[in-house]
């Protein structure tokens, strides 16, 4: 009885029982998964409808269509398609610790992954110098940043992502011979050599820092801005005071609420690479499990970022009532003012 017991236990240890080249696997409680999975779908479901409701709100709302929206909008298909394609499988994989879906979806799974990670970091970078030039020479911004321009850019941005990313996994083996990558049955790993792994710390470091430096300076004006108002608000007259306290407040207030969405970004991207630095300069490599959970710590980005719309924009807890209520189905609905 000891023995069979033991067999079986043991068995229990792999992706595949019936594969002697199977991954071995984490066994949890039945009460751990249960908890899990429910966890794991009320992320996806945040994920997908909660950016599901800014693709809506911004495309559907006539008030929302100024360049900063329109960079926000491509942030939340990217957000979408992250919860809608790759964090089911996702967390799967870090629940199970094990890859069930193939070799073939393997491929399909980092490929996606890898675009839309891309996508999200270049469309914070752009948010921040949209941010920047808002609050930093708001004459240059008011004349040259125009929503055609903010659309060119967003289409680059998703141009070049694709390419780089489609890029990177070809050369680095992980389309052309991906299973050569795979050391037992059940691994979904992503394979980068120290060549393109350097130039991937550059491209996806770099925006990062610039970021910093551009908020650190919107900041900085910011409040000096609201000092000079401050010093000047005796001397004008109650109308012009007044507008012009309320559209610096506002994009003040833009600047903040992005801000935490750059920072917050920065958490989540940040100790994936950390871990890269501190693993290549050991000479060690990621376990599966700690990999698992930075990758979807990357991703679980995408769940957060609605949360902070909907916490700080007036606008966003409107449209989510006139969404929820059915009011976008009415005629010239699209004309709804939701902020003065």
């Amino acid at each position: 009885f000891t023995a069979s017991w033991k067999n079986e236990f043991e068995a229990m240890q792999y992706c595949f029982q019936t594969y002697n080249s199977s991954c071995t696997k984490e066994v949890r409680s039945p009460a751990v998964y249960v908890v899990m999975y429910i966890s794991a779908v009320a992320v996806v479901m945040l994920t997908v409808c909660g950016n599901l409701i800014v693709i809506v709100s911004i495309s559907h709302f006539k008030q929302l269509h100024t360049p900063t929206n329109f960079l926000v909008l491509s942030l939340a298909v990217a957000d979408f398609l992250v919860g809608l394609t790759v964090m089911p499988f996702c967390l799967i994989l870090l629940i199970e610790t094990c890859w069930y879906f193939g070799e073939k979806f393997c491929i399909l799974y980092k490929t996606i992954g890898c675009i839309v990670a891309s996508v999200s970091v270049y469309n914070i970078a752009c948010i921040a110098i949209d941010r920047y030039l808002a609050v930093c020479d708001p004459l240059l911004y008011s004349i040259k940043i125009t929503a055609n321009l903010t659309r060119i850019a967003i289409l680059h941005v998703w141009l070049l992502s694709v390419l780089y990313s489609l890029a990177l996994l070809y050369f680095n083996g992980n389309i052309s011979s991906a299973e050569k990558h795979n050391t037992c049955l059940g691994e979904c790993l992503f394979f980068i050599n120290d060549m393109w792994s350097m130039a991937d710390i550059i491209i996806f470091m770099l925006p990062c820092f610039v970021m910093l430096l551009l908020y650190g300076k919107v900041f900085i004006v910011a409040r000096s801005h609201a000092k000079v108002i401050s010093s000047f608000k005796e001397q004008l007259p109650f109308s012009h005071e007044r507008k012009g306290r309320i559209s610096m407040k506002s994009e003040r207030k833009a600047a903040k609420t992005l801000g935490m969405v750059v920072f917050i970004f920065l958490m989540c991207l940040m100790p994936y690479y950390i871990c890269g630095f501190v693993y290549a300069d050991m000479n060690l490599s990621f376990s599966s499990i700690v990999n698992n959970f930075l990758t979807w710590l990357v991703y679980f980005n995408s769940s957060l970022n609605p949360i902070i719309y909907a916490l700080f924009y007036p606008w966003f807890q409107k449209t989510v009532k006139l969404i929820v209520t059915l009011r976008i189905f009415n005629t010239a609905s699209s004309l709804i003012t939701l902020f003065q």
